[in-house]
């Protein structure tokens, strides 16, 4: 019976092909990778067993290697084990150890079978481990793609059990007479998801004894829905993104006219690092002034009058600072104040270097700090035509010392001020101008 009925799983989900070759299966000793494999073997599948030691639980991890290496023996299959310092690793990355055990697993479940040319990667997590994961995002919090659960297949892993409970496991393994060894974390209320399976979905049970199967066919109708949602969200980001110079502009009024825009803000943003409040923060600013910045890991973005603009964040040797319009003073890099105001009929120009006086209406937030780049080129105040900052800095005299410590102001990336030496004569201020921008070295 589940031997036909996960050959019609895979058939359906497109998991596995026989005249593929190898398939690369993750065996840990315990009934459901021992179910799995003798499956696959039975439906004539060319099958590779790998087996990771995590030296987490002392002799019993030891005893688990060799009983999954005997029965790999016995059933004249490869073989491939690999050994993890688990708990040494989970403290250099300042992670859980359960997310350490994950990482190291599937990376190194990947690189073998890239190294085997192995069509795919089975793993047995089946339809319970599913409620399981459903149950844990739900507590967690998720959005609709959380109560999609554990997909049938990513990338090269395919999970050819998920169309199978517990039970009909247990079954199997007691009517095939097949040996197995038994993790005694999994009797742990320690981890969440042993705390789940043993103390809430019994609970769940009392309630509705059929509560598994209800939750698992909702997970089949939750991933319907998030297909059509996802296919929904395309759309609308084709209406609202446009790419210009590597950076992602997204047309804020047309955002804002979405039935849902925090929800579509997300669905965009996520992707790029941006986490839910974050996002909610976004949201909060759509309609305030132009400059503002927010950061994620691996992004920034900046609010524009017209749009939202994603960038990546400069590598580590390229530092850029920000100065938004908000800002009256900042004290990184360099301590500056920032001051506007309206030029007054008696206006005098300072001449003192650590300041520039520039026309308010001629610069575009944010405005940019950061260290010059040979190619720079300039328009030295009180010349009309362009220069190289190298040749600046040779008319100055700078030795190498100065050359390295010296910080560029710009607007829309046009040099606006060499800090501390020279305004550039195209943001200077004339008989037109209304508003000066005042920026002082302290």
């Amino acid at each position: 019976m589940i031997l036909k009925k996960v050959e019609l799983y895979i058939e359906k989900n497109k998991l596995l092909f026989p005249e593929k070759g190898k398939i690369l299966v993750g065996v840990s000793g315990g009934r459901d990778s021992v179910a799995l494999l003798d499956i696959l073997i039975k439906l004539g599948y060319q099958c590779t067993v790998a087996h990771c030691n995590f030296h987490l639980r002392g002799e019993e991890s030891d005893r688990d290697e060799k009983f999954v290496q005997q029965l790999s023996f016995n059933l004249n299959i490869p073989y491939y084990l690999v050994d993890f310092d688990t708990v040494n690793y989970a403290k250099q990355k300042n992670i859980s150890i359960e997310m350490a055990a994950r990482e190291l697993r599937y990376s190194w479940f990947t690189s073998l079978a890239e190294k085997i040319n192995a069509q795919a990667i089975a793993i047995a997590h089946h339809a319970d481990d599913n409620v399981e994961t459903l149950l844990m995002h739900l507590v967690r919090g998720t959005g609709l793609k959380g109560l999609t659960g554990i997909s049938p297949k990513n990338g090269l892993i395919v999970r050819p059990l998920l169309c199978c409970s517990r039970n009909e496991i247990n079954e199997y393994i007691k009517n095939n007479n097949l040996s197995f060894i038994e993790d005694s974390t999994n009797q742990s209320v320690d981890f969440q998801r042993n705390k789940i399976r043993l103390q809430v979905i019994p609970l769940l049970e009392e309630i509705n004894p059929s509560v598994k199967k209800v939750l698992s066919e909702s997970i089949e109708r939750f991933s319907e829905i998030n297909t059509f949602y996802e296919n929904a969200i395309e759309k609308i980001k084709k209406q609202l993104l446009t790419v210009d110079n590597d950076q992602l502009k997204i047309n804020i009024d047309l955002l804002c006219k979405q039935a849902s825009p925090k929800t579509i803000l997300f669905e965009i943003l996520h992707p790029y690092g941006f986490n839910e409040s974050i996002v909610q923060d976004i949201e909060k600013h759509l309609h305030d002034e132009s400059g503002k910045i927010f950061y994620s890991p691996t992004h920034y973005l900046i609010k524009d009058r017209k749009y939202l603009i994603i960038s990546n964040k400069i590598k580590k040797n390229e530092t850029t600072f920000f100065i938004t319009e908000n800002d009256s003073e900042i004290s990184f890099p360099l301590h500056l104040s920032i001051t506007r105001k309206k030029k007054e009929k008696n206006f005098v120009i300072s001449k003192d270097n650590r300041i520039i006086q520039i026309d308010a209406s001629l610069i575009q937030y944010p405005l940019t700090l950061r260290r010059w780049t040979y190619g720079d080129t300039f328009f030295p105040f009180g010349m009309n035509r362009q220069k190289k900052l190298s040749d600046f800095f040779i008319d100055q005299k700078l030795n190498l010392k100065q050359k390295a410590e010296t910080w560029l102001l710009l607007s829309q990336n046009q040099i606006v001020w060499v800090v501390g030496l020279r305004l550039d004569n195209r943001f200077k201020i004339t008989e037109s101008t209304q508003e000066v921008l005042e920026i002082k070295m302290l």
